[in-house]
């Protein structure tokens, strides 16, 4: 009989919860230094370098790769012959080791739960609860796999039944595409068939703790059609040339992990869950000899590649900004954003609607004349940081009140991450503005060029809140300009076609 107490389990998720949040999986970020180095695509090298730069920058400074320090997901795996120490129940145990985590006044991470998920959507403060899986396994210790899933990557996930004669890697190509760029490429598919929706669903999550492996599988060939369907999607989606941050490239994914079980004979269900750049997991184990021990990679095993600003970059001063120079942005441009940013996410744009239709002002402050808005919810600073991690959020989600801002405010430009849709494109087209792409998955580099931040709007939505935000040539390309063109339409069109080029050459 194993005896594990209260205080091990809860000061081991709290543990490893800290430290995913700063240490990428070193397979992973191993993984993004192979794309860079055999990347073409000048716009997506500079994605991935910073990304890359950002994840050594968390690990020296143990800060959070993403602002967006995700939903905490865990699979336990509990022996048979275990017993717990303890007064609270096993959930209750996990759930007070997020809170710990989330709250810890060293490296606080952003508390992203809201309850009830619909009506007040009241944030709960403390990350709290987890969604927790419990198995009950021979044995006699307990087994931990946890992850940190972010929202942008979460919200991509697909599901469809099949017919039992259909292509598995068919659909993968097909939806893909239709998922957008808001999940963060490069990063890893996880894939679940089988058994009913909701295991589906299950098995494509729980395979996103895997280590990546798919470089070993090509090379000692697959012996299973599992390992040969892996194969088949990691080159078919890659052929679509996507690439890191949906700009175009080589790289699409790093990987693809499949799970299976048994499903009826007129079923074949598959779940798609991605994971993003900002990709977060650990497993470990507790055997009643104290808190889990864990240990941190090294950090001369990170790829020795360090982002800097494109000597091409133009400078941009934000408290002089005009429609003209705005209308002058081309589609790719590198821009350094210097000055006065003022922030704003969905709960913030909801209120501002409301007020607007109200016939109410802006609260004091508040003024979008001929500024920009950046799509952000910060981690809280520690120490003597401005703001914590600030990383941009998914753009598509503010797509309905595109046309209210540009038209009711005097905007004249948004910054996010990922794609916009065609309504947003529509309307940033008619009223000549332009909008501006920061990499998702470099949340601390981009915070490093945020000097000043203060809360001018709308306190009580916590992250939410408007802030002004000064900043210091902070890094951003132009996206989407004043005449509609889009680079996450005409980049993956274009690296398509030179993928296809390079395997005809080959």
């Amino acid at each position: 009989m194993t005896i594990i107490k209260q205080a091990d389990l809860i000061q081991s998720i709290a543990d490893a919860l800290q430290f995913i949040s700063y240490y990428h999986p070193l397979d992973y970020i191993q993984a993004v230094g192979r794309a860079y180095e055999r990347e073409q695509s000048p716009a997506a090298k500079d994605a991935l370098a910073q990304i890359l730069t950002n994840s050594r920058m968390c690990a020296e400074g143990h800060r959070p790769i993403c602002q967006d320090t995700g939903i905490v997901v865990v699979f336990l795996k509990v022996g048979m012959q275990v017993r717990f120490e303890g007064d609270m129940g096993l959930n209750d145990m996990v759930n007070e080791g997020v809170r710990r985590a989330y709250l810890h006044p060293d490296n606080k991470l952003r508390a992203s739960v809201v309850d009830p998920p619909i009506g007040a959507r009241k944030n709960t403060g403390d990350n709290t609860p987890a969604i927790i899986y419990t198995d009950i396994v021979p044995g006699d210790r307990l087994d931990i796999a946890l992850a940190a899933k972010g929202g942008g990557s979460e919200n991509k996930s697909k599901f469809t039944v099949l017919n039992p004669s259909d292509s598995i890697a068919d659909w993968v190509v097909k939806t893909l595409p239709s998922m957008g760029a808001g999940w963060c490429p490069p990063g890893v598919l996880g894939i679940g068939i089988g058994g009913t929706a909701e295991k589906a669903m299950l098995l494509a999550k729980e395979s996103l703790m895997a280590p990546i492996d798919i470089d070993d599988l090509r090379v000692r060939g697959p012996s299973t059609p599992i390992e040969e369907l892996r194969l088949e999607i990691f080159d078919k989606v890659n052929a679509l040339g996507i690439g890191a941050q949906g700009l175009g490239g080589l790289t699409t994914v790093v990987d693809v992990k499949i799970l299976a079980y048994p499903t009826h004979a007129a079923s074949l269900p598959v779940g798609m869950i991605p994971n993003c750049a900002a990709t977060r997991h650990i497993e470990f184990h507790l055997d009643g000899s104290g808190p889990a021990v864990l240990t941190p990679p090294r950090l001369e095993d990170w790829p020795d590649v360090t982002w800097q600003a494109s000597e091409s970059a133009k400078r941009v001063d934000l408290d002089s900004l005009t429609p003209a120079e705005v209308q002058s942005w081309k589609p790719g441009d590198r821009l350094l954003l210097n000055g006065r940013l003022l922030t704003g996410r969905d709960a913030a744009h909801k209120r501002i609607q409301e007020l607007l239709d109200n016939g109410q002002p802006l609260p004091p402050g508040v003024d979008f004349t001929n500024r920009l808005i950046y799509y952000v919810g910060p981690v809280d600073p520690v120490r003597n940081e401005a703001v914590g991690p600030a990383g941009p959020t998914t753009a598509t989600r503010m797509d309905k009140f595109t046309e209210m801002m540009l038209a009711k405010t005097g905007l004249l430009g948004m910054v996010g991450k990922a794609e916009r849709g065609p309504v947003a494109i529509e309307s940033i087209k008619r009223h000549k503005a332009a909008y501006l792409m920061a990499v998702g998955g470099a949340a601390y580099l981009v915070s490093q060029a945020i000097r000043t931040a203060k809360v001018i709007a709308f306190e009580d939505l916590g992250m939410e809140a408007i802030y002004e935000f000064g900043v210091v040539d902070m890094p951003v390309t132009v996206a989407v300009d004043s005449s509609g063109e889009s680079v996450h339409a005409t980049g993956p069109a274009e690296w398509k076609v030179k993928i296809s080029e390079l395997k005809l050459g080959s």
